[in-house]
């Protein structure tokens, strides 16, 4: 004989819910009415642990659904369960940009606080090129720089998160493993609080990752996470309004683009705060105005 679930708080016995809940069927239709707003959600989470478990299980989930349906599919297709039980946390990163802190992940020496991002887009094809080309059949999908500018000695600072489809079974995990990366010692993942390994560290960051997220060279780090989720910073380069600003062949006429753009000695700053402070002498510098080229 099958028995009726039972809706009960399992928060403490003074809490105000010990007289039962509503049906979760009657929750998912007030949220649907609302639009699975993502405030909403975080708030109910707070009421008591039966509310949390819920918001995990339902309504994270079809709010990831519903603002990016067509990644959700990808990403469960196959037999992939990669984000089961990770709703939230894919939610979070979908509409949660984490910023960084002085000396933090980053070591960075700017102080960026956290904030959400109201819409954002998350690309497979500029997943593809943050990907070394040994392990460009994983999938991942990444979103366009969230841009912080004029962040002092670092110029203008661009921060981008993303997801791996299937990341247990991954190129990638499989290379960093092969290489014995070590975890990051003290920070975990701002999603999902898992550990963190360093694609910089691993030495996997391809020359297409500065092109496509129109960055200097030498000036971008990423991590990944055991649960596949990415986080990454750049220090963008500069676009002109004129035409000097367009790449050229001549030497003398891209010498002229480096000295009207960012400052030289603070991107070399920037890439050694990221090499861990070594001098390899001074970087390739590139100006695209093209994402594509």
């Amino acid at each position: 004989m099958l028995l009726p679930k039972q809706y009960c708080c399992t928060h403490s016995p003074s809490c105000q819910c010990t007289k039962g809940h509503l049906n979760e069927d009657v929750l998912l239709l007030v949220f649907q009415h609302l639009n699975w707003n993502p405030k909403l959600v975080a708030t109910l989470s707070c009421v008591c642990r039966w509310f949390d478990d819920f918001a995990k299980r339902v309504l994270w989930k079809e709010f990831c659904k519903t603002r990016a349906p067509k990644m959700m599919l990808d990403l469960q297709s196959s037999g992939s369960h990669c984000i089961d039980g990770n709703w939230r946390a894919l939610g979070k990163l979908l509409i949660y940009c984490s910023g960084c802190t002085q000396g933090g992940l980053f070591n960075s020496s700017v102080q960026i606080p956290g904030h959400f991002v109201y819409r954002t887009r998350f690309s497979r094809t500029l997943g593809r090129s943050l990907l070394p080309p040994q392990c460009r059949t994983d999938v991942l999908y990444v979103c366009d720089p969230c841009e912080h500018l004029d962040q002092g000695e670092e110029g203008d600072v661009g921060l981008f998160r993303g997801i791996f489809k299937s990341f247990p079974t991954s190129k990638v995990r499989k290379v960093i493993i092969n290489k014995a990366v070590p975890f990051h010692p003290s920070e975990v993942c701002p999603y999902c609080k898992a550990k963190l390994w360093s694609m910089l560290q691993a030495k996997i960051i391809p020359q297409s990752a500065c092109i496509r997220l129109e960055a200097y060279e030498d000036c971008i780090e990423y991590f990944v996470c055991l649960n596949g989720h990415l986080l990454g910073i750049c220090t963008l380069a500069p676009l002109s309004d004129s035409e000097d600003a367009i790449p050229s062949e001549d030497n003398n006429h891209t010498e002229k683009k480096q000295d009207n753009g960012f400052p030289r000695e603070n991107v070399l700053k920037r890439r050694n705060s990221l090499l861990g402070g070594c001098e390899n002498g001074p970087p390739t510098q590139k100006r695209l105005t093209n994402p594509n080229q």
